[in-house]
């Protein structure tokens, strides 16, 4: 036994926990010495992230008080789940719910491939000026604000001049008042989207493209593949992990549709379909002065994503051996 081993053996438990505890120290002040400018570069980050993201947090037991303006947060009183109770018995928070997962499958379904779809085509384009041209193109309506492309909506829609009833009126068929019919919010929302968002998101996928080894393409073309065979089986299968990443990133936040964009779009006339969970917030919260009842319907929105975002990552494991954590 050598005597290293024999010092070890006389040591307790507590001893053991004392030396690993002296070791972690020293190991974080010798990390701390060598890299201080780093440190002291990362420490404005820190500080943001404490003030303005983890104190705010201190709010979240709104959700378990009664609030009132006269007492403040600390001294209203605590009814624990009364207010999620209450939102479970509301007609329009579960009206708004539905409207947050039904509009949050359409974009998944309808909305996620696309950029797959453009980032395979911009890669066939062997002209790199037109490839550039198509490029742009496709970013642009990224950078418009939503204010402006509510706007663009509801003047091509336009029941008397937009370019679409126009359209519709010379092929003979009656005007529709897009904007007050619910059946047609959904539609209007993720097609909307689509354009403001597809080619910016394409980005991820043509760089994960990029990223392919040539050598592939080379061998496959001297086995005669055509170039859909090379998509279907080089390219595809290669940007898999990028497309279940960024899916597991979508699915996370399937109860987290932008209320401003909606906002800006919907009508009284369409809350049946165009109500979810932020507008609800919104008008229960600043419209309504419900800021107790508005934190428990957040926290609710914030438990069922990450609900979702465990499960969802824990199935790209399962498939594809990659996930976000």
């Amino acid at each position: 036994m050598t005597m290293n081993a024999e010092v070890e053996k006389m040591l307790t438990d507590e001893s053991r926990a004392y030396l690993k505890t002296q070791s972690f120290s020293m190991r974080i002040k010798k990390s701390i010495q060598r890299d201080l400018i780093l440190y002291l570069m990362l420490l404005p980050m820190i500080l943001w992230f404490l003030i303005f993201l983890y104190k705010p947090m201190t709010g979240m037991q709104l959700a378990f008080k009664q609030y009132s303006a006269w007492k403040g947060i600390e001294g209203s009183p605590w009814i624990g789940f009364d207010h999620f109770v209450t939102l479970l018995h509301s007609e329009q928070f579960l009206r708004a719910v539905r409207n947050t997962i039904v509009l949050s499958i359409y974009s998944l379904v309808f909305a996620f491939p696309v950029p797959i779809l453009l980032a395979l085509m911009i890669n066939e384009i062997r002209s790199n000026n037109f490839r550039k041209s198509v490029q742009t193109i496709l970013y642009l309506p990224h950078f418009i604000s939503v204010v402006i492309v509510a706007g663009l909506v509801v003047t091509f829609l336009s029941p008397g001049t937009g370019v679409v009833n126009n359209i519709l009126s010379a092929f003979g068929f009656e005007r529709i008042y897009f904007l007050t019919l619910p059946e047609w919010f959904r539609t209007i929302y993720v097609g909307s989207n689509i354009w403001k968002e597809a080619g910016f998101d394409s980005i991820i996928y043509l760089a994960a493209i990029m990223g392919i080894n040539p050598a592939l393409y080379e061998s496959a073309q001297v086995d005669g593949a055509s170039r859909l065979q090379m998509i279907t089986k080089i390219t595809l299968p290669c940007i898999l992990p990028t497309i279940a990443v960024l899916l597991v990133i979508r699915l996370g936040n399937i109860l987290e549709v932008g209320f401003e964009y909606i906002i800006l779009l919907y009508q009284p006339t369409t809350f049946e379909t165009a109500d979810v969970i932020s507008t609800y917030i919104y008008r229960l919260g600043l419209q309504g002065a419900r800021y107790d009842i508005a934190t428990a319907a957040g926290i609710f929105n914030a438990v069922i994503a990450l609900i979702v975002v465990l499960f969802a990552n824990a199935m790209s494991r399962r498939i594809t051996r990659t996930g976000v954590f």
